[in-house]
């Protein structure tokens, strides 16, 4: 054989094997890189692969045969004395087989089953334009790709409420976003609108290693801005090679309306409609906006889906009201009938049930086809998991806030539900580290700090840190009194009634608003602060007020159990026993914990301040034992530092209760 391998280093048989793997390989490698940006399939790519093993052997017999001379092609001299030609040849050709097939056996699999990470992010686009108010033009064209990307269900895309946090953030890290956010790719781009053109330019990042894997620029006329998203979207999806249904490809091909200044309004409503803290004004002000965007635009489905889900949420929060339910009910309703196959009218219909009627089954129906078409959107998954905890199903609902948060992983709300599931379920600690990326996320978020202050208390009878944590306020944040109230309850915590008092008084308005909770009057908290100071003609003559207040609340909305409870605390307050006690328990009849598992044990405990105002210790405590063993129930550190519970210290039943439950919280 030592003679075989002189004449192929002779012949130069080593270099052109060398030289044949390298340019193979290169030409391989760069196929697989570029053809699926041209929604060539892999099988061509598996093809080449075959012909380069296939053309390897080939390449040696030839490389033994021929030579490249200065006088081109020849054949190469005879071999050496006592060398064996077609034997040579025949062992060269079978070497080079057995290595092709060597090699087919390690790179086919691997050019065929290689998993690509199908997990993008769209940041939020630049704005170019010298108006700056073409800053929400930017984030429409961003926000319709997202959305169009957002229905293939084979890639995992991140909600937008998360990828906003990057907003002006100037030079960005790759590797630190995608590993944030849990995702191998992002989507940066530029839009510059000059009148009745727009120019975008985009391009598609490696998280891992901050490569640019390709970019592409549009210059178009203005109409043509929804054909500028969808290309985008099917380029993306096809250079992650993520497969495309039917039903996906013809919803990519689908435009949400051909007004443009009619989705820019409708991306601004968007915004303000999922506020982490959700606030009545900031609903308010997208109700208005999807008003506008419906006006401009009649056959908006879209809009009119959105304008749906904020008037659901509206009267889940603040508005119990007839007008406000018939109005999300009829909103998703002309969404469907308009876009039938719409996953966010489906959204809104599944709200409407859910909060308007109480209907959990049929709003479950409605979210399942949400999910179905939205799969990488976190509202259906959240929906579907509040629904599932009102159902005492606390498991399947932590699955699917765990699903929710790692499509949003940097959207406030969503970790602040999470966070009060936990906090339910009495895992305070999990519940606190929620919380903290909650407050991490959005430094500003009242509910965040509230509810971690709420915790505190809850867990571990820290009022103090409740206390720290309302400096951090603002001045002159304070929408609907939400901070008023805050201040006024951790004082009355504190005993410092008298401070608490005039706080109250210092409120202008005639109610604090409670999201969830419902209406409190101002008459109210004061005429039990002056209760507590002593002072019973004052208390009376305030109570008086509250009634008032609080019947005119009844009647605008009577099967809001919340408003019930609120007036027999007010008619406990007035020692009007039989009335308080007839209210508390109309409370608990709307909102049963046999239906709802998470926000029945609050009418429940309702029912049980009314029973220890008026006397009624025994049925007091009765439901104290219950409320400490349910989730979402009440606590020992929290029974110890509430006034609310002052007229049962001295009870021997209220402390063996205390001492019962001391060691589980």
């Amino acid at each position: 054989m030592s003679g075989f391998f002189d004449e192929l280093k002779r012949r130069k048989v080593y270099r052109v094997a060398i030289a044949y793997i390298v340019a193979g390989w290169a030409l391989a490698q760069g196929l697989a890189q570029v053809l699926p940006l041209f929604e060539v399939s892999s099988s061509v790519i598996r093809v080449v692969i075959v012909l380069l093993l296939i053309g390897f052997p080939v390449a040696l017999v030839l490389a033994w045969v021929f030579d490249v001379t200065p006088q081109g092609i020849r054949a190469t001299p005879k071999a050496l004395p006592g060398t064996h030609r077609r034997r040579n040849i025949i062992t060269l050709a079978t070497a080079g087989i057995v290595i092709s097939a060597a090699a087919g056996f390690f790179l086919l699999p691997r050019a065929t089953a290689r998993k690509i990470d199908k997990s993008i992010a769209v940041l939020p686009f630049q704005n170019l334009s010298d108006e700056k108010e073409n800053a929400y033009f930017a984030d429409g064209v961003q926000d319709d790709v997202l959305t169009n990307l957002s229905k293939i269900g084979d890639l995992k895309v991140i909600s937008r409420m998360s990828v906003m946090s990057y907003r002006g953030d100037g030079a960005r890290n790759a590797r630190e976003i995608g590993k944030a956010l849990g995702v191998s790719t992002l989507l940066e781009g530029s839009v510059r609108r000059m009148g009745n053109r727009v120019r975008v330019s985009v391009q598609l990042i490696d998280a891992e290693n901050d490569r640019h894997l390709w970019a592409e620029d549009y210059d178009r006329d203005l109409t043509d801005v929804f054909a500028i998203q969808t290309d985008l979207a099917r380029k993306i999806a096809s250079a992650l090679q993520a497969k495309l249904s039917p039903n996906e490809n013809a919803r990519l091909n689908r435009r949400p309306t051909e007004n443009s200044d009619a989705y820019l309004l409708y991306v601004q409503a968007h915004d303000y409609a999922n506020q982490p803290d959700r606030l009545r004004e900031t609903s308010l002000k997208a109700e208005q906006l999807y008003e506008q965007a419906i006006k401009l635009d009649p056959n908006f489905a879209l809009a009119f889906a959105g304008l749906s889900i904020i008037e659901s949420w509206m009267y889940h929060s603040y508005e119990p009201t007839a007008a406000r339910w018939e109005k999300a009910r009829r909103n998703a309703d002309e969404a469907l009938r308009l876009q039938p196959d719409l996953p966010e009218g489906h959204l809104a219909l599944g709200y409407s049930y859910y909060y308007g009627d109480r209907d959990y089954q049929r709003a479950l129906t409605e979210f399942e086809i949400a999910k179905r078409d939205l799969p990488n959107e976190a509202d259906a998954y959240s929906a579907i998991a509040a629904i599932q905890r009102r159902q005492g199903k606390w498991a399947e609902s932590t699955a699917n806030f765990e699903k929710s948060v790692s499509l949003d992983p940097k959207n406030a709300s969503v970790l602040f539900n999470f966070a009060v599931n936990y906090m339910a379920q009495r895992d305070f600690e999990a519940a606190d580290k929620l919380f903290d990326r909650a407050i991490a996320v959005d430094p500003h978020s009242f509910s965040a700090h509230g509810m971690k202050s709420a915790l505190a208390i809850a867990w571990k009878g820290d009022v103090g840190f409740a206390a720290n944590q309302l400096t951090s306020v603002p001045p002159g944040f304070d929408p609907d009194g939400l901070v008023t109230a805050a201040r006024i309850w951790v004082l009355t915590l504190q005993r410092k009634f008298a401070e608490a008092l005039q706080v109250v008084q210092q409120f202008r308005g005639e109610i604090f608003i409670y999201p969830e909770r419902g209406p409190c009057p101002k008459a109210f908290l004061e005429g039990i602060l002056y209760l507590r100071l002593g002072d019973k003609g004052k208390a009376q003559a305030a109570l008086e007020q509250a009634k008032t207040v609080a019947e005119r609340l009844v009647r605008d909305a009577p099967d809001d159990p919340g408003r019930h409870a609120q007036l027999g605390a007010v008619l406990a307050g007035l020692g009007k026993k039989e009335d308080a006690i007839n209210e508390g328990k109309k409370a608990v009849e709307l909102l049963p914990e046999s239906q709802d598992a998470f926000d029945g044990p609050q009418a429940t405990a309702a029912l049980a301040e009314i029973y220890a105002w008026v006397g009624e210790h025994d049925e007091a405590v009765r439901l104290l034992d219950h409320l400490l063993s349910v989730p979402n129930g009440l606590t020992v550190p929290s029974l110890k530092v509430d006034p609310i519970w002052d007229p049962l210290r001295k009870d021997p039943h209220f402390q063996a209760l205390i001492d019962k439950y001391a060691s589980k919280g």
